[in-house]
C-alpha cells in the first residue's frame, strides 16, 4: 500500500475528522481513507437513466406533489 502525508490540515477539520472517527469507531487514518474512498469512488450519474427512474417513481406515485405536501414530509417523524 502506499504512504501519503497531508500538510496543513485546518485545525477545524481536523477536529471534525476525528470527531467523526469516533463516531464511527475507528482511527483517523481510516476515517480519511473512508472519506476518500467515498469521495473519489463515488459514480457519476447517467442523466437520462436519473430520469427514467424520476419517471418512473412518480408514475408510481401518481399527481404532484405540492409545497403543502413537501412541507408535511419534511416534518414527518420529527416529532
Amino acid at each position: 500500500m502506499a504512504t501519503m502525508t497531508v500538510k496543513d490540515v485546518p485545525e477545524k477539520l481536523h477536529r471534525r475528522l476525528k470527531a467523526r472517527a469516533a463516531a464511527h469507531r475507528r482511527s483517523l487514518n481510516s476515517e480519511v481513507i473512508a472519506c476518500l474512498e467515498a469521495t473519489a469512488g463515488a459514480r457519476r450519474l447517467d442523466p437520462d437513466t436519473l430520469l427514467a427512474r424520476a419517471a418512473s417513481l412518480r408514475s408510481r406515485v401518481g399527481g404532484h406533489l405540492t409545497d403543502s405536501d413537501l412541507s408535511t414530509l419534511r416534518t414527518a417523524g420529527r416529532r
